[in-house]
C-alpha cells in the first residue's frame, strides 16, 4: 500500500494544474483504490488554488446545495482558497435557477495568508462574494464575527474542515449550527480517520465521530440527523458527516 502511495503521489500530470491520474486496475482491492485517492487529492485544484476534496464529496454537496438553496456557505477551514471559490461559483451558478440567495462565502482559518495568495491570482474580485476571516474555531467570540460577514440572518450551509479531532468538532458544531435553517445541511468533513480501514497514514489526527455523535445525543443536538442515506458515491471522506436539521425545528 505505502509502495502504490509513493507512486501515485509521485507521477507526473498529464497537464500543468492537474492531479496526478491513478489507473483502475480491477485485480486490486478498493482499500488500494482508497489509498491511491488519499495521495491524489493531495494535490488536486479549482482555479489554480488547493482543493483538497474527492470529486464524488464535491457533486454531494453541489446535490446538498440544491436540496436546500442557502444564501451563503460557512466554510471552517480555508487552507489554500479553493474551496472558498468553488462554493462560490456553485452558489452563483444555483441562483442563476433561482435557487439561494445573496452567494456569499465566509471562509475561517487559523492563517488565511495562503488562502488570501491564491485567491488573488486566481480572480482578483474575489472580495465581492468572499470574506476571510482569521479565528479558531474553539473561540466562543468567532460565531458573532462571521454573523457580522454575513450582516444578518442568512441560511447557510455550513462545511467543517478544520483539525478533524474532537475538541474542533464539537466547538464548531456548538458554534455554528445555529446558522443553518430547518433542512439546511451541515458537513463535518473527514470522519474517514476514525475508521481503521481507511486510515492511510498513522499521523492522521482522531476524534471527529465521537464529537459528532456525542453533538447529536446532546440537546443541542436535536432535531437533527446523519443522513448516511445521502453518502451516494461509495467512496466519501465524510462518512456519518452529512448532518441536515429537521425541517420543523425552529
Amino acid at each position: 500500500m505505502r509502495r502504490r502511495r509513493r507512486r501515485a503521489l509521485g507521477a507526473a500530470p498529464p497537464e500543468p494544474g492537474l492531479p496526478p491520474a491513478i489507473a483502475l486496475e480491477t485485480r486490486r482491492g478498493v482499500r488500494d483504490l482508497w489509498a491511491d485517492r488519499m495521495g491524489q487529492v493531495l494535490h488536486d485544484t479549482y482555479a489554480g488554488a488547493p482543493l483538497m476534496k474527492l470529486p464524488e464529496d464535491l457533486r454531494l454537496y453541489e446535490h446538498l446545495l440544491w436540496l436546500s438553496a442557502p444564501d451563503a456557505v460557512i466554510e471552517l477551514g480555508a487552507k489554500g482558497g479553493g474551496g472558498a471559490l468553488w462554493f462560490r461559483d456553485r452558489l452563483a451558478a444555483l441562483a442563476a435557477y433561482g435557487r439561494g440567495g445573496t452567494g456569499r462565502v465566509v471562509s475561517v482559518d487559523l492563517d488565511v495568508a495562503l488562502a488570501r495568495e491564491r485567491l488573488d491570482a486566481a480572480d482578483p474580485a474575489w472580495p465581492e462574494r468572499i470574506t476571510l476571516i482569521e479565528g479558531d474555531v474553539r473561540d466562543p467570540g468567532l460565531p458573532d464575527r462571521v454573523a457580522a460577514a454575513l450582516g444578518g440572518g442568512a441560511r447557510c450551509l455550513v462545511s467543517e474542515d478544520t483539525a478533524h479531532v474532537h475538541a474542533t468538532t464539537l466547538a464548531a458544531l456548538r458554534g455554528f449550527s445555529r446558522f443553518v435553517a430547518p433542512g439546511g445541511f451541515f458537513v463535518v468533513e473527514d470522519g474517514c480517520v476514525d475508521h481503521d480501514a481507511l486510515r492511510v497514514d498513522p499521523a492522521w489526527p482522531r476524534g471527529v465521530l465521537p464529537a459528532v455523535r456525542q453533538w447529536l445525543a446532546s440537546p443541542e443536538g436535536a432535531g437533527w440527523q446523519a443522513r448516511r442515506d445521502l453518502e451516494l458515491y461509495g467512496l466519501t471522506c465524510h462518512p456519518e458527516g452529512i448532518l441536515q436539521r429537521s425541517s420543523t425545528a425552529r
